[in-house]
């Protein structure tokens, strides 16, 4: 007993952990027939566009221009010990676009915006509104989950690309104002070293990342328990699974497209 009592435990956490998955799985294929099927609620959509991407553009631009400046300087303090100062704006621009800018920009979308998501949803559904748009023949997963989602996956890859640009601008800046660097000089060892493939891996990265931050906010909300302790549960569980999900998901998609 004293032996079977653990893998009794583990193979309960094995089953919760499966069933959560194929929950979240049911939950998203549910999202995205609907979002291919009317009716459709262009309203609904485009608050979400604005919540989701012209209210989250503010720090997401902070957080890239001060992520670019730093990895700058931490590049340049490094490749001092090694005479390797002029690598400086090759490896800012790689480390912004494949890497830096995807993930903070799906970690900012999932603090900003799936705890947002998760808290008006759990709060709807603590009110009953959930109910009320059932009693009026509106589906709740096409009114409140399939415009969210869908408005996260076009604009999240465009605020990731504005982050690449205002990331290597920071990289810019300190570089040349701070350390010396040839402003000519900077941009076209920049722009030299750049692939498409870069470029590519990243955009559809923060779809992938916008998608997933978008799909937790509106999971969590939905299936939140009742009263503020419920919402407040619900919010916190989106965001953790939704950072999570990004980092393991940046983690898989980085190895498909740069694996050797």
């Amino acid at each position: 007993m004293i032996v079977l009592s653990p893998l009794g435990a583990l193979g309960r956490a094995t089953l919760d952990v499966l069933s959560a998955m194929g929950r979240v799985a049911i939950f998203a294929f549910a999202t995205f027939s609907h979002m291919v099927r009317p009716p459709f609620y262009p309203r609904e959509f485009a608050l979400a566009l604005l919540q989701i991407g012209w209210l989250s553009l503010p720090v997401v631009g902070l957080t890239a221009l001060f992520t670019g400046g730093a990895l700058a300087l931490q590049i340049y303090a490094g490749g001092a010990r090694f005479n390797a100062e002029a690598v400086v704006p090759q490896i800012v621009a790689i480390g912004m676009v494949r890497e830096l800018g995807p993930v903070l920009v799906g970690l900012m979308i999932a603090a900003r915006v799936t705890s947002s998501i998760a808290a008006e949803i759990a709060t709807m559904k603590v009110t009953e509104q959930i109910d009320a748009l059932v009693t009026l023949s509106t589906d709740p997963m096409k009114y409140l989950t399939a415009p969210r989602v869908l408005a996260a996956l076009i604009t999240v890859p465009i605020l990731v690309g504005i982050g690449d640009v205002i990331g290597i601008f920071g990289g810019y800046a300190v570089a040349t104002q701070n350390l010396g660097f040839n402003p000519a000089t900077y941009l076209k060892n920049t722009v030299d070293f750049l692939e498409f493939r870069d470029i590519v891996s990243s955009l559809i990265k923060g779809c992938v990342f916008g998608g997933i931050a978008a799909l937790m906010g509106c999971y969590y909300g939905m299936n939140s328990g009742r009263g503020a302790q419920g919402v407040g549960r619900a919010t916190k569980g989106s965001v953790e699974a939704a950072a999570v999900m990004i980092l393991a998901a940046n983690f898989l998609l980085t190895g498909v497209f740069f694996s050797v």
